[in-house]
């Protein structure tokens, strides 16, 4: 999965306006206790910071 993907999906699952905000605010520890943009940062592929934020937002597995 590239980021362009990435950041396709987190507006399709929280509205291109609070995608991005939620990305730098919203912790998991799925992610050792880091943002999804913190997590991009450091260089976690995409993937699995989808993975971590598909599970806490609790959505259905035909996003996953």
């Amino acid at each position: 999965m590239r980021h362009t993907e990435f950041w396709s999906r987190m507006d399709d699952a929280l509205g291109a306006g609070y995608a991005r905000a939620w990305a730098r605010q919203f912790v998991m520890g799925d992610l050792d206790g880091r943002t999804a943009q913190e997590a991009l940062d450091d260089g976690v592929p995409p993937k699995e910071v989808w993975a971590a934020v598909w599970k806490a937002l609790e959505l259905p597995a035909r996003e996953r």
